[in-house]
């Protein structure tokens, strides 16, 4: 089963780990993007949040491990989701680039997206539904 993975849940995969048995995990280069930015600029949010608890040196591994995406989670090819997020565009004009990317990888992997409960609350999951894809919300530990 392939797995696209929120920033928020791809923190938690990285500091923590919480994969099940059988599941690929993806993320997206913007929520790469994203969760990288929140290790090493940190803003207060739910997104750094979690690096602000840590101990210093536990912090300073943790923003290490997230500038060094494992080859074990997958990043689909730019140049295959581009063409998808120009098609999913057409149908949802109003979607930002996070979405769109986001939207693109689930449809080119065939995947689930797992959604923290605050990235649940936006418009991706009336999107996803539209598009008849697959999604669920994960709660980090």
């Amino acid at each position: 089963m392939n797995v696209v993975l929120d920033d928020r849940l791809l923190i938690e995969e990285l500091l923590v780990g919480s994969r099940r048995p059988g599941v690929q995990l993806h993320t997206t280069a913007y929520w790469y993007y994203r969760a990288c930015r929140a290790a090493v600029l940190g803003a207060g949010g739910h997104l750094s949040g979690p690096f602000r608890e840590l101990e210093p040196q536990d912090q300073e591994r943790a923003i290490s491990a997230m500038l060094q995406l494992p080859n074990d989670i997958g990043l689909p090819d730019t140049r295959q989701l581009v063409p998808l997020m120009v098609e999913i565009a057409g149908r949802h004009p109003k979607l930002n680039l996070l979405n769109l990317e986001a939207v693109a990888a689930a449809r080119a992997l065939a995947a689930t997206i797992w959604l923290s409960p605050e990235a649940a609350n936006g418009v991706l999951p009336a999107v996803l539904d539209g598009e008849l894809l697959a999604w669920e919300i994960v709660t980090p530990k």
